[in-house]
């Protein structure tokens, strides 16, 4: 449920300098929080807290860390997580403006990452919401718009000493991170099949207005998750190419695997909306011989 207006939210943006921390966005929750993530092949912790200096306290330099940041208009929690990992003004800019496209840029010491992540809803359909990755060398920071992702499958398998996540470096983790977003598309993908199929035997055996709302609806959603996918893809694509030792070649490959489910993604998506159109044309059919 959103909580507050975007309207005027460009307005807002005009005539501040580059750089200016502000939030920019429509709040999802009012609770924010802090998760670390503290780890070694040998060593495991993990604190939650919405005090950001207890998360710092708790924090073994020798180990890896994934610090993960829930309730982006918390603007002091960013600054304060920027200042530790010297990450540019520029970047936390962009963490908390949450109308970005999807995108992947290096910067100096790590490399900076956006995507739109979609879940599934109570009613059947999908919400989605931005998410930041940085990866530098031996942390991954990670920036949500509210409680709830796509990741409780890598926190259950970094309390597990013998898992892969914990062997590797943390670049890997970086990897199965974005994993996890595009698999959210096939998820959110899944459902609006069921849904066509569903929206077909009803618009066969007895047409209602609703079943008009319900295509436009559909619609909607593989329109924002086309828009989502295409740049997504590019992103990804650019990380392929990155070779500056932050990556591993082991890494990339897996990367190269995880553009083609991005490429797969956009087949399905181009194919449920000739389904969509071709499913409007049955109900203005069907309504018209009632």
């Amino acid at each position: 449920m959103r909580t507050k207006s975007t309207k005027n939210k460009f307005s807002r943006k005009k005539g501040l300098p580059p750089g200016n921390l502000d939030f920019h966005g429509v709040i999802l929750t009012e609770n924010t929080s802090i998760e670390l993530i503290d780890f070694s092949k040998d060593e495991y912790k993990r604190l939650v807290s919405p005090d950001v200096q207890e998360i710092f306290s708790a924090i073994n330099s020798s180990n890896f860390q994934w610090i993960n940041v829930v309730g982006l208009h918390n603007v002091e929690h960013i600054k304060a997580i920027g200042n530790k990992y010297n990450i540019h003004h520029l970047v936390l800019e962009d963490i908390l403006n949450t109308d970005h496209r999807p995108k992947a840029e290096k910067q100096d010491g790590y490399f900076f990452f956006i995507a739109k992540m979609f879940c599934s809803t109570e009613t059947g359909g999908s919400h989605f919401e931005q998410i930041s990755i940085i990866l530098g060398k031996n942390f991954v920071l990670t920036f949500q718009e509210k409680d709830g992702d796509v990741f409780d499958a890598l926190r259950e398998r970094l309390s597990k000493k013998e898992s892969k996540l914990r062997q590797s470096n943390i670049d890997y983790l970086f990897y199965r991170m974005i994993d996890s977003i595009v698999d959210s598309y096939y998820y959110t993908l899944e459902k609006i099949s069921d849904r066509i199929e569903s929206l077909e035997d009803e618009i066969h055996d007895n047409p209602t207005k609703n079943d008009h709302k319900s295509i436009q609806s559909l619609k909607r959603e593989l329109i924002l998750l086309r828009k989502s996918d295409y740049p997504l893809r590019e992103a990804i694509g650019k990380l392929n190419k990155e070779e500056d030792g932050l990556i591993s070649k082991d890494t990339n490959l897996y990367l190269s695997d995880v553009y083609d489910h991005c490429v797969q993604v956009i087949d399905s998506i181009e194919t449920f909306r000739d389904l969509t159109s071709s499913l409007m044309d049955l109900y203005m059919t069907s309504m018209s011989n009632e």
